[in-house]
């Protein structure tokens, strides 16, 4: 018997990379077989940033579910669907927009860093100012008991819980307040050292073919002052060692102690780890390659997952209208 109901879901902006992978796909894997699972793909938070170039959106969510499904997520175990498919998340954002103050929406972490961040966009409108009502609605119109985040996500989760508190105050007991499901993710730092991003363009994604991670690990940034091969290297600041510790841990004191001891250069490292990460992410991108050819089996996958979504949020529907007494 599973444990309890768990949404988590990813904006579509672009390809999948290992950080993606370790820092959720593979913790979504492992919950399919314990918890109710649901995985959206949330294309309407993709517009709350990006609502003014469209254009890349359709062809993200293909490589999304692709990504999703050679990774090991199973349309058995778990409903993959896309959020604009179901309704009835849209209905329940906009009633919750009517009772969360406005000054929860703007304390927000997330709400003013990325409005640092992103000057570039004109982001100033009231979709990005309320998107915690949607995300809220994509949680609790399954009733989710527990979502995995990591540490840096309480804050969204805890605005959450709060909109589940003033809602059951005001209308009685409807929502759970989910719990936070946090998650040991295996931080990878992107080729160049720096934070894996896409925005970066140094990342190692799950479409990339065996020969292009070869190249991309042939590219990583190591030991700055290790100038000879036989100069006493520091693994701590090479990026290359961080991968052996997620793809080659059964030989990571070794290498650890070699490279310190000057035993063994960058490029045999880079081989090495070359050789274990190929073989680590043969078989997602084989069923990749797979998935590719086969399309309407990815729109029947979707389609399912959202005709299934659909029927628990609709039955949340009904008791939250009946309890507002809107049902008439």
């Amino acid at each position: 018997m599973k444990k309890g109901t768990i949404l988590s879901g990813m904006r579509p902006t672009g390809s999948l990379h290992l950080g993606n992978y370790f820092g959720a796909l593979e913790n979504w894997v492992k919950l399919q077989d314990e918890y109710n699972c649901f995985f959206t793909i949330v294309d309407w938070h993709a517009l709350t940033t990006g609502y003014e170039d469209t254009s890349d959106i359709k062809n993200n969510i293909n490589e999304m579910i692709i990504d999703w499904l050679s990774a090991g997520l199973d349309p058995e175990k778990c409903k993959i669907f896309l959020q604009s498919h179901v309704k009835e998340h849209a209905e329940l954002h906009l009633l919750f927009s009517m009772i969360t103050p406005l000054s929860w929406l703007t304390r927000c972490p997330t709400y003013k860093d990325q409005l640092a961040q992103m000057k570039d966009r004109n982001i100033t409108t009231y979709g990005f100012l309320g998107y915690p009502c949607l995300q809220a609605a994509d949680i609790l119109v399954y009733k989710a008991d527990a979502v995995p985040v990591g540490e840096d996500q309480l804050p969204h989760l805890e605005l959450t819980r709060e909109i589940a508190r003033r809602f059951n105050f005001l209308y009685g007991e409807i929502f759970p307040e989910p719990q936070p499901k946090l998650t040991k993710a295996k931080v990878l730092p992107g080729i160049d050292g720096r934070k894996m991003s896409k925005s970066y363009q140094n990342t190692i994604a799950l479409s990339d073919s065996p020969d292009e991670i070869r190249k991309k690990v042939s590219q990583m940034i190591t030991d700055p002052a290790r100038i000879k091969k036989d100069d006493p290297g520091h693994p701590e600041v090479c990026a290359v060692f961080a991968f052996h510790k997620v793809f080659n841990e059964g030989e990571v004191a070794e290498i650890e102690e070699s490279c310190r001891d000057g035993k063994i250069g960058c490029v045999a490292c880079k081989k090495n780890l070359a050789g274990k990460m190929t073989e680590y992410m043969a078989p997602i991108y084989e069923r990749r390659q797979e998935y590719m050819k086969k399309p309407e089996l990815l729109r029947e996958i979707i389609n399912h997952g959202g005709e299934e979504a659909c029927k628990a949020a609709a039955k949340t529907m009904e008791e939250v209208r009946k309890a507002m007494k809107i049902d008439w």
